[in-house]
């Protein structure tokens, strides 16, 4: 490992890999344990930098010197094993050459778990992502924790491979079905995680031991094994047609939801499909040349851009005021009683644990939003993601009324009543009839004006937007909207409880659709005409393929509604007329009643064809995508200028968290960055060469 590249990582915190012998029982022998510990709790969790490799090299070297040890056992600090690469100098690396020097450097320590001579054990006691479950699968047996919250190999989500070993080793210990599931799936499923129970079902370990005592059981059953008394039986994996089966099935899935514009999900599947067919020393090799590749690659680099917004500046969010300045939330009230206000009500109870009140003027509406909310907490329970005790506390908390006067005490009212700004001011008028003063408002508006909502009120300085995305329990954004006369209470009091409900929060300008539904609709809009000028509905869904959006535009209109994305329109339309125009074709689609143009079968509906449809100028695929990227670049162009967030990278956060955009777009601005998109519209980049982007 150069000098150079080690610099690159001087702020690493180092994991130390702590050496002591422990006395098997039942006369065993001996076994040099290796403790995995940065110093810090688990809130800074193991990773491996060069130091931190270096380290396992040094006790590795230490281990294997000796001749009195019977095995060699390796686990992390309490509630964490290992979660993989540091990953803080990656962006600075300038050179192939250094990257695939680190990808080496991993495979050299790493491997050195399986070639010992005497028997390698892995108890992993807590957490464990992609170089943590490496270290697990280079070992000869593995103990898992049933406790374990969280087993992945996270790497194409980010824009790499699981390049220490994991392409390789995995596929062959549980065959590439299994090892797709947890490479590919899960990583695709918005990083979905196992526990160790399910890693242990899957074939990943060898024993699923209870949490409590979790290293003396593992001691104990190493102790069986080593006296031959307890034999490890793992299934066969099958490398003719399930294997290829599996690879198949994998690339229809990856090219379907992605279309080549995520080029770690590719590489990963060539590797897994290699695997079978290759030696030990191809196969890291393979690992090593794929991994230098994608750590000089854009996509790499807008990933972890992407991974850095979401793990830093979501959890210290621009122009938020102090904390101490905001006020308890011991009471909560919803306004309305549909889905929204359910699901809104459940995540105020299992968030805040408070009493939640939800008012409605029909006792039946009322009746149903309360059973709606109530039905979801027996769905967590029947799950297991609630405690029967929980359940019921939960329930017990999310009660309905007729009347307001039920909110007389309450720290916080949100409404989630029609999208209609004359129906929300009278809300909000009624509502300062009931209650106190220092009483926060909220708004889930998703378009509206929040200063025009507050106007008129004896109090407009506590209102503010307080915009959910759905399903309100999956998407992690919030947008708060500062009213021209929200005060920094209103404002801090929205911000801490948004942390409090697992929210990342973003500060928005009041400016019509704030965010996700303005840049959304500008796409939505731009893509439309061009089906109305007569490019075809299915070239029209192919031309943003090359994105690797989570679903098509028309797609995503059938999920949204059109009757709401007609509503933001014209909310748009009513302060950019000239960006936003409206179309007599959608409004008469709207009118229909259509809710998509796709039909049930998910081939398209004639009739909804032919009132969208009817110009002579259609555009090609290259023609509609460069066209909605150019609509894209200049509306983001337009909202940093009016400070409707602080920064490029708010808009980006807002994608990826509100509308599940992928991190090898880095959002939206790294992309249009790296397309030239944003120079030929804008004449500048959003972000400077380097950011989220390979350095010049």
């Amino acid at each position: 490992m150069s000098t150079a590249v080690n610099e690159l990582f001087s702020g690493e915190v180092v994991t130390r890999a702590l050496v002591r012998d422990v006395t098997l029982p039942r006369d065993a022998g001996t076994l040099a344990l290796i403790t995995l510990d940065n110093g810090h709790d688990h809130t800074k969790p193991n990773t491996f930098g060069p130091a931190g490799l270096a380290e396992l090299n040094a006790a590795l070297d230490t281990v294997a010197a000796r001749d009195d040890i019977v095995a060699v056992g390796i686990t992390g600090k309490p509630f964490v094993f290992a979660v993989g690469a540091d990953l803080k100098g990656v962006p600075l690396i300038r050179t192939r050459e250094d990257a695939k020097a680190i990808a080496r450097l991993g495979h050299d320590v790493f491997r050195r778990l399986g070639e010992l001579d005497v028997p390698s054990f892995a108890y992993v006691n807590g957490a464990a992502m992609g170089g943590g479950v490496e270290v697990a699968l280079h070992c000869t047996y593995r103990t898992i924790s049933s406790g374990v919250p969280a087993v992945a190999l996270p790497e194409t989500f980010l824009g790499l491979v699981p390049g220490w070993g994991g392409t390789y080793l995995l596929p062959r210990l549980i065959g590439a079905a299994g090892a797709l599931r947890v490479i590919i799936d899960n990583p695709l499923a918005q990083n979905r995680t196992l526990t160790g129970g399910q890693a242990y079902e899957l074939g990943m370990a060898d024993a699923l031991l209870d949490s409590a005592g979790f290293l003396e059981e593992s001691l104990a059953w190493t102790a069986t094994v080593l006296r031959g008394e307890l034999t490890v039986e793992r299934e066969p994996v099958d490398t003719g047609k399930a294997w290829d089966d599996a690879v198949a099935q994998a690339r229809w899935t990856v090219e379907g939801r992605l279309h080549g514009a995520a080029p770690a999900f590719t590489r990963a599947l060539d590797l897994v499909e290699a695997a079978k067919d290759r030696t030990r020393d191809e196969g890291f090799a393979a690992e090593d040349e794929a991994l230098a590749d994608l750590i000089m690659s854009d996509e790499l680099r807008a990933g972890l851009y992407a991974f850095d917004l979401t793990q830093k500046r979501a959890k210290r969010p621009a122009g938020a005021p102090p904390k101490d300045q905001a006020r308890p939330v011991t009471k909560v009230g919803v306004v309305g009683a549909g889905l929204m206000a359910s699901q809104l009500a459940v995540l105020f109870a299992r968030r805040l644990e408070v009493p939640v009140v939800l008012t409605d003027l029909d006792r039946e509406r009322l009746d149903n939003g309360v059973g709606h909310a109530h039905a979801e907490i027996g769905r967590l329970l029947g799950k297991g993601r609630l405690s029967p005790d929980k359940a019921n506390r939960l329930t017990s908390l999310i009660t309905g009324s007729l009347t307001k006067d039920a909110f007389a005490d309450a720290d916080l009212v949100i409404e989630a009543v029609f999208e209609d700004l004359d129906v929300k001011r009278a809300v909000f008028a009624e509502l300062e009839e009931h209650v106190s003063p220092e009483c926060v408002l909220a708004t889930n508006t998703s378009s509206l004006s929040v200063t025009e909502m507050a106007s008129g009120l004896r109090h407009p300085e506590r209102v503010v937007g307080y915009h959910f995305f759905n399903p309100v329990a999956v998407l992690p954004l919030l947008e708060i909207v500062r009213g021209a006369e929200t005060d920094d209470a209103t404002l801090a009091t929205a911000f801490e409880t948004g942390k409090r409900l697992k929210k990342s929060c973003v500060l928005v300008k009041d400016a019509p659709a704030f965010v996700v539904n303005r840049i959304l609709l500008r796409l939505m809009v731009e893509i439309i005409q061009t089906v109305e000028e007569g490019t075809p509905i299915e070239v029209a869904e192919r031309a943003v393929a090359p994105l690797g959006l989570p679903m098509p535009p028309f797609v995503l209109l059938g999920l949204v509604g059109p009757a709401v994305a007609l509503h933001v329109n014209e909310t748009l339309h009513a302060a950019f007329p000239e960006r936003f125009p409206l179309s007599e074709r959608f409004a008469k689609f709207v009118a229909s009643g259509k809710t998509g143009v796709y039909r049930p079968d998910l081939t398209l509906d004639p009739e909804a064809v032919e009132i969208l449809s009817g110009g002579t100028s259609p555009s090609t695929e290259e023609q509609v995508l460069d066209r909605a990227l150019r609509g894209l670049a200049e509306e983001i162009r337009i909202m940093l200028d009016e400070g409707v967030v602080a920064a490029p990278q708010d808009i980006d956060l807002c994608l990826l968290l509100g509308a599940g955009w992928p991190f090898h777009l880095g959002g939206i601005t790294p992309y249009l960055d790296r397309a030239g998109v944003s120079e030929r519209v804008n004449g500048a980049r959003f972000l400077e060469p380097g950011v989220a982007s390979l350095p010049r």
